[in-house]
């Protein structure tokens, strides 16, 4: 019970700091504004002939390219900002385990990321309204952005650890979900099949985000895409503590 105590009083301070930086608010309006620009005008969503009413192709395309640009930017100051500011220091001397502070942290800022995801609802309420969307492959989608966003903001949270400058980290980060993104995208996957060997390839898709994000934004939630996420979270999350502890110590 007392662990649980500490996440939410780590969390509750982390997401009022969020919010009264204004940062949220500017990431959850770009967010929304960005994704439905381009799935409402770029798209031709409301053309006669688009035939997307599961909004796989319309609108599921763009939270990760958005995500993968803006999770940094929400997760840049997480630990950066603390060391800047010698905060840490305090922090680090409160009576919790570290990974409650960092759990805590990290649960506040992908509260931002989601609540982001889930104020695209309109386009969801677009599609119920002109049409008979799969409501299966429109949650499987929604689940794609949020486990996929929760990746890159893991990746964020340890580089914030490992830097005491904000911009430094979101460059870093920003580079790494990039990079994890670009290893598994097919062209780059045919040109590693053809010159290193099929399971080169087997490897590179497993590794990287494209193919876990392009099947759960299709509805299939398997087992092997939330373990992906998962691990990659869980493992972000222990480096962020081993260099936590470093500095505590």
């Amino acid at each position: 019970m007392s662990a649980l105590k500490n996440i939410w009083i780590v969390y509750n301070r982390e997401l009022k700091a969020q919010f009264n930086s204004m940062l949220a608010y500017v990431f959850i309006v770009i967010f929304v504004l960005l994704s439905m620009s381009l799935t409402f005008l770029l798209d031709d969503f409301f053309a006669p002939n688009a035939q997307d009413a599961s909004l796989e192709f319309s609108f599921f395309r763009w939270p990760m390219w958005l995500l993968m640009f803006l999770a940094p930017a929400v997760g840049m100051r997480l630990w950066a900002e603390e060391q800047r500011t010698g905060t840490i220091e305090l922090l680090l001397t409160m009576p919790l385990a570290v990974w409650h502070a960092i759990v805590g942290k990290y649960l506040a800022a992908l509260s931002v990321i989601t609540i982001a995801i889930l104020f695209t609802f309109p386009v969801v309420i677009t599609v119920a309204y002109l049409g008979d969307p799969d409501n299966g492959t429109v949650w499987g989608g929604y689940l794609a952005c949020i486990f996929y966003g929760g990746g890159a903001l893991a990746i964020t949270c340890a580089v914030s650890a490992l830097t005491r400058s904000s911009v430094a980290c979101l460059i870093i980060a920003l580079a790494l979900c990039f990079g994890q993104l670009l290893i598994a995208i097919p062209p780059v996957l045919e040109y590693a099949a053809d010159n290193w060997g099929g399971r080169v390839a087997d490897v590179l898709g497993s590794l990287g985000t494209w193919a876990h994000y392009t099947e759960m934004k299709r509805g299939v939630i398997s087992f092997a895409n939330v373990v992906f996420y998962l691990s990659m979270i869980g493992f972000c999350l222990f480096l962020t503590s081993v260099v936590i502890k470093s500095k505590r110590s």
